[in-house]
């Protein structure tokens, strides 16, 4: 026991100067990955064809399924998750039946800036993946703390209980011809359970607090036209009150979801199944520029942005007009517009001006202050008049028009 206390002493007095070796080889002034969120509407494509065929209410997707993701989709979804989550960038490579990771993470709300270059390489085994090496800085790290970090993000992600329910559902991960192919089978008792445990009992009380703000001011049987400024000045109202005690980023965020639901006409119950029996607001037209079509990009936007980040807002706005080009309402630059001041309007919503905004729009706003004029923008264009008059999504044409609209954006005195 003596020669035992000696090394436990010895160790104490060690353990701190370990430490600090420790994360002095993990920590880097400058990171291995500089890329930009690079997220096009291709690639929202690619993700509502993925999101089709794997729809947990479709009967097919609870008996044997599999997914395969591409290493496209996969490094796109690595780089972003790095950009939003962690002011970083990653990429990820499938090859020799293998992935390889690598990842610089700059540490959020810290005066000095330093990075966390991360180079991992991992392979399936069974039902999950398993790390053959795994370094942050110069520090090799064995496995099972790749294990457990794989665990934490996926938990901060969809939340705990989401996460088991999922990791239960997997009966295997093979890595073959440069994709990942995810084997499941989906219990159906499963998927209200799931519905409810992507979204905490926190964030449901929330959203079910502006619903119900929401339905007190639609009370009105009588169906009419209203502003999207006043609904939002009306739940806006609500989340600086909130935010006295609470997060203002997470009050902001609820309301904008609970709007895009009622502008666009969809339940929340889509989202929660237990909104069904919420109070529910009278339908009414939501406009904005005294249009509909534009308070609808206009919140949806919002609340992508707030919520996910303004590249994958900006992304699906796109994509959205360039489906419109081809079979649909035609390509509107008034719409593009409407989504971009949206996205704008998101971002200080869920970011660090979140209470600035809140204070902004309680003070008393008109559409002018959120939206910028459309009327002499190019709408309804056909695709072959689009790519005529514009030159198609990369012409000089297209590109003068975003900027125009850009500065019409940034000039509204809510942005500035």
């Amino acid at each position: 026991m003596h020669l035992l206390g000696k090394i436990l002493i010895i160790l104490a007095y060690l353990l701190p100067f370990m430490l600090v070796a420790a994360i002095y080889l993990a920590i880097d002034l400058h990171p291995t990955i500089r890329r930009a969120s690079e997220i096009t509407p291709g690639n929202i494509q690619s993700a509502r064809q993925i999101l089709a065929q794997n729809d947990p209410l479709k009967p097919a997707y609870r008996t044997r399924q599999s997914l395969a993701l591409s290493q496209q989709d996969l490094d796109l979804a690595a780089n972003y998750l790095a950009y939003f989550y962690a002011n970083g960038g990653a990429r990820l490579t499938v090859r020799n039946g293998k992935i390889e990771l690598t990842a610089s993470l700059r540490p959020p709300k810290l005066p000095v800036i330093f990075y966390f270059n991360i180079g991992a390489i991992l392979s399936s085994s069974g039902s999950s993946l398993q790390f053959e090496e795994l370094r942050v800085g110069q520090l090799p790290l064995p496995g099972f703390v790749g294990e457990g970090l794989i665990k934490l993000v996926g938990t901060r992600l969809i939340g705990p209980e989401a996460y088991d329910l999922v990791n239960d559902a997997v009966t295997r991960v093979e890595i073959r011809n440069g994709q990942i192919v995810v084997g499941y089978e989906w219990p159906a008792a499963s998927t209200g359970k799931l519905s409810a445990a992507l979204i905490s009992a926190e964030e449901q009380e929330r959203l079910r607090v502006y619903q119900e703000r929401l339905a007190l001011l639609n009370s009105s049987p009588q169906k009419r036209n209203i502003s999207l400024t006043e609904l939002s000045a009306a739940l806006f109202e609500l989340a600086t009150f909130r935010s006295q005690q609470l997060s203002a980023v997470d009050e902001n965020r609820a309301a904008l979801v609970v709007l895009a639901f009622y502008v666009n006409g969809k339940s929340l119950g889509r989202l929660l199944p237990a909104a069904d029996n919420w109070p529910r607001p009278t339908e009414q037209v939501v406009t904005l520029n005294g249009r509909d079509d534009f308070a609808k990009h206009f919140i949806v936007s919002a609340a992508l942005a707030a919520n996910a980040g303004s590249p994958l807002a900006n992304a699906a706005a796109l994509y959205k007009e360039t489906t419109d080009s081809q079979a649909g309402s035609g390509f509107s630059f008034g719409d593009i517009a409407a989504d971009h001041a949206g996205t704008r309007f998101g971002d200080l919503a869920g970011g660090i001006s979140a209470k600035k905004l809140q204070q902004r729009l309680t003070s008393g706003i008109t559409e002018k202050t959120i939206m910028p004029a459309t009327a002499d923008l190019p709408e309804a264009m056909p695709e072959a008049e689009f790519k005529r008059r514009f030159g198609g999504i990369n012409g000089v044409e297209y590109k003068k028009m975003m900027a125009e609209i850009e500065r019409r954006v940034a000039a509204l005195p809510l942005y500035q």
